[in-house]
């Protein structure tokens, strides 16, 4: 098997971390122009009582799960 140099494994980690820190500066900053935000998707639980209010994102918890657990197995299937 041939020998990994670290130096290079350092580097891609550190583009993939860059590119991860691009993805995500980008959508926290377009985030208030997008049809549907985080947090605030159809099916999110508000209840607006006279003096408190119960906030639950039950979707967005279910959506964010769903897409790091595709983006997990995704990087799992480079690593086989």
């Amino acid at each position: 098997m041939p020998r990994v140099d670290p130096l290079r494994e350092l580097g891609r980690t550190l583009l993939v971390l860059g590119g991860l820190l691009v993805v995500v500066g980008a959508l926290l900053y377009f985030g208030g122009k997008l049809p549907l935000r985080l947090g605030r998707l159809p099916g999110d639980v508000v209840h607006r009582g006279e003096h408190t209010t119960f906030y639950f994102p039950i979707v967005t918890c279910l959506s964010l799960s769903l897409g790091l657990s595709l983006l997990f197995w995704f990087f799992g299937q480079f690593r086989k």
